[in-house]
């Protein structure tokens, strides 16, 4: 019998062959989250003019060159109101933090080294600092390359793109996910559950985790275990970029779900890997669109759209391969040796100035969503990982979901 593939595995196979989005111009807040489809190039140059830095004296060197020094103020340059003369030998305009340097001048004195009589001001100590003095174009200068393409456009960017003059940006669009729950047990929240039913609940996870990788999440409801009702959902989803049903992805009497991709022109790629949780993992493609179905057990279906859906929907949204972050910390409990597949075991990391700890969940149970809830960290465990004591090191994936 042919092995179950490996997390990685399945994760090439997922991510092959992927191509970004189409582009589309947005503006600046709608570009949020999005990612950037060509470099973007400064249109400004930022400072476009040398700025001082710092509420003082615009000055010449040459006249503080030796101290004390007495000098005629000839006027003052706020932010948006510079002064327009010219600065000469002995003499200094009162110039507040962002205000154009005054022709002539090339230094500030700040002002806690100076004394102001009348129209005269006394020089008493300090060289000026050549960082008082924000020069032209010391952040970026028109025609310069500053962000490039595939950048995940946020906050920072968005105010950096602003400053560089642009107002619109050209970014790919959101890949669409379609996300249908399955099973007769379902009921969506707010309702009263009857015999033998639960609420859906990972629908909603999972459509937060879609948008947080930069997709756009449509939830298609809840099919019940009829093929007729799984395919009439699922031509529902025929414009979405990629379909993500949650349960039936198993090899159940009632796990329909393999058959109804295929009754709707998918092809199966593969539908178990070695993964705890999250076995019963399932991928299929129609032509450009893919399909993966995730497990039904909450645990299970969120852990699986960290692994898989979230890097697909990142990559279809055309945004940079990301680093895994995962670290190292040392156990505060002792762990027993891993079976043959790779383990996902959630737990509590705390990062200290002596090194890193974590604190595995008492109860790996894959439906307890309030363990999960409670975990900040995924230790992972590759298949046959031998029993470990307290104090020795583990790989940790912290998590944001």
């Amino acid at each position: 019998m042919k092995s179950a593939l490996t997390v990685d595995e399945a994760l090439a196979r997922i991510l092959a062959g992927t191509e970004p989005t189409p582009r589309e111009e947005v503006g600046l807040l709608e570009a949020a989250n999005r990612t950037l489809a060509e470099p973007l190039t400064a249109r400004l140059t930022q400072p476009p003019y040398d700025a001082s830095a710092m509420d003082g004296y615009a000055v010449r060197l040459d006249d503080v060159s030796s101290l004390p020094a007495t000098l005629d103020i000839i006027g003052t340059a706020a932010a948006g109101h510079p002064f327009t003369g010219t600065v000469t030998h002995g003499q200094a305009v009162r110039i507040f933090t962002g205000a154009p340097l005054p022709s002539g001048s090339d230094a500030v004195v700040i002002q806690e080294n100076t004394e102001r009589d009348g129209n005269t001001v006394r020089i008493n100590e300090g060289t000026p600092d050549p960082g008082h003095v924000r020069p032209s174009g010391g952040d970026f200068s028109k025609g310069q390359q500053v962000i490039d393409a595939g950048t995940q456009l946020l906050p920072r960017h968005i105010a950096l793109a602003a400053a560089m003059g642009h107002s619109k940006l050209t970014v790919h669009r959101k890949p669409v996910a379609a996300i249908l729950a399955t099973g007769d047990e379902l009921v969506e929240p707010g309702a009263s559950p009857g015999p033998g039913q639960i609420v859906a609940s990972n629908s909603y996870a999972l459509a937060s985790m879609v948008k947080s990788a930069g997709g756009s999440p449509r939830l298609l409801g809840i099919a019940s275990d009829t093929l007729e009702e799984l395919r009439h959902k699922l031509e529902q989803a025929a414009d979405a970029d990629v379909v993500v049903t949650i349960g039936g992805a198993s090899v159940g009497e009632h796990d329909l779900v393999g058959k109804a991709l295929t009754n709707s022109g998918f092809e199966l790629d593969f539908w178990k890997i070695a993964m705890r949780p999250g076995k019963p993992l399932m991928f299929a493609q129609r032509l450009h669109q893919r399909a993966v179905g995730v497990p039904g057990n909450p645990v299970s279906a969120i852990v699986c759209a960290h692994i898989f859906v979230q890097p697909l929907i990142a990559s279809l949204s055309g945004r940079r391969p990301g680093e895994t972050n995962t670290l190292e910390a040392h156990l505060t409990a002792p762990l027993d040796g891993n079976g043959p597949r790779q383990h996902y075991m959630r737990a509590s990391l705390v990062r200290t100035a002596d090194g890193d700890v974590v604190t595995p969940a008492e109860s790996q149970d894959s439906s307890l969503l309030s363990v999960l809830a409670s975990s900040n960290a995924l230790i992972v465990r590759p298949p046959g990982a031998a029993a470990l004591v307290a104090g020795e090191k583990v790989t940790v994936l912290p998590i944001g979901f």
